[in-house]
């Protein structure tokens, strides 16, 4: 909570899929206060139904933000490329940015894993809706073996990739890549994102193939059980699809399925990343200032 028990103010830059079901995820928390939804477009639609949904809104961007702050958090789920004069206006204020698209600056956030580093941090990355699904278990992975070599591949819906995704797709495989290798110490990482026409629409799938050395089965099976666990704890979607361990390759498939909220099921992409965001400035919220 913000100083004297008051619920924590917080800000969403951006109106699109990702935006619109952040803002319907802040407004079920009772620690945050959704105070203003800031696009561009006076005329977008995704403004329009945050508006329904009764939430202020301003079609100034990151200039109205800054006029109406202070904020005590301010979640971006604009655009990669826009990212970096978001930061520059809002550092000044002391308001804590939660970086939703994969530029890949600030600190790497992964819920339950950097949580005692980025706790002092105001400048968030939360890496991409496939490293939030797929780090979790490469990271458990990499405290019972040592691996040399992983690669994801991410499959989603397209009804789920706006706009501002698609443009970000390099930047999405280069940071997801980089974080990969920072939770896990891999030497390589390669990512790979599918988006399919399919009908009906796919559950949000994360394919991981990690070559190691020193693999035990036992510890493997226990720390990736482990992990999905917490990770349900905050996306109640999330699930092992399967588990293959060899003596020196483990093949995981997790999948997300969106479970509550306005997203269809097959937006566990959408759900994993905003649930991960929400999580991270409840926490915040609840940490001594």
């Amino acid at each position: 909570m913000a100083a004297g028990g008051q619920r924590t103010r917080v800000a969403v830059l951006g109106a699109g899929l990702i935006g619109i079901d952040l803002v319907d995820k802040i407004r079920r928390s009772a620690q945050l206060d959704m105070a203003l939804v800031a696009g561009r477009d006076p005329n977008s639609l995704g403004l329009r139904r945050v508006a329904e949904m009764g939430c202020p809104t301003t079609a100034g961007g990151i200039d109205a933000v800054v006029e109406a702050g202070p904020f005590d958090v301010v979640f971006d789920a604009s655009n990669a490329d826009s990212h970096a004069e978001h930061w520059k206006a809002l550092r000044p204020t002391g308001t804590t940015l939660i970086d939703l698209t994969p530029t890949g600056r600030g600190a790497l956030a992964i819920p339950g894993i950097s949580s005692h580093r980025s706790a002092a941090d105001r400048h968030l990355n939360l890496v991409s809706c496939g490293g939030q699904a797929a780090i979790p278990i490469l990271h458990a992975i990499s405290r019972s073996c040592t691996p040399t070599y992983i690669e994801v591949v991410s499959t989603g819906a397209s009804a789920n990739a706006g706009r501002a995704t698609r443009l970000n797709l390099d930047q999405y495989i280069a940071t997801t890549s980089d974080a990969i290798r920072t939770f896990t110490g891999a030497r390589e990482a390669k990512v790979l994102v599918n988006l399919t026409p399919a009908r009906p629409a796919p559950p949000f799938r994360v394919a991981m193939t990690v070559l190691a050395d020193g693999v035990r089965p036992a510890p493997v099976r226990t720390s990736v059980a482990t992990a999905a666990q917490a990770v349900r704890a905050y996306t109640p979607g999330f699930e092992v699809a399967s588990l293959t361990v060899g003596t020196d390759r483990i093949s995981v498939v997790v999948e997300v399925t969106a479970v509550g909220g306005r997203l269809p099921r097959h937006a566990g992409s959408i759900d994993i990343i905003n649930s991960a965001a929400v999580l991270l400035a409840s926490q915040k919220a609840a940490a001594p200032r």
